[in-house]
């Protein structure tokens, strides 16, 4: 199961530099990636699991798939988000 962002970023040392800010940033967003394709891998195992007779509570299984599905729709939010951040600025005049 996935940590809490907060979490995350409460556990590492305040980096110095904006190379090291950077770095932790690409270091906590593929961390995060990783994440949530291990929770799609777990549902999609659950689900072949469930399907071959292997697992008998359907709960569990509808529970992963929820789960996987929520964290895909929050990465898709961050990314959507980053990508606008980024129009906004690319559209400044200086």
């Amino acid at each position: 199961m996935p940590a809490p962002l907060q979490e995350s970023q409460q556990s590492r040392p305040v980096p110095q530099g904006t190379g090291s800010i950077a770095g932790s940033f690409a270091d906590i967003l593929m961390e995060k990636l990783g994440e949530i394709n291990t929770l799609q891998q777990q549902a999609d195992a659950l689900t072949q699991e469930y399907l071959a007779g292997k697992i008998e509570d359907v709960h569990q299984v509808m529970l992963a798939l929820e789960q996987a599905n929520l964290s895909l729709q929050l990465a898709m939010q961050v990314r959507n988000k980053a990508v606008e951040a980024y129009q906004e600025i690319s559209r400044m005049q200086f």
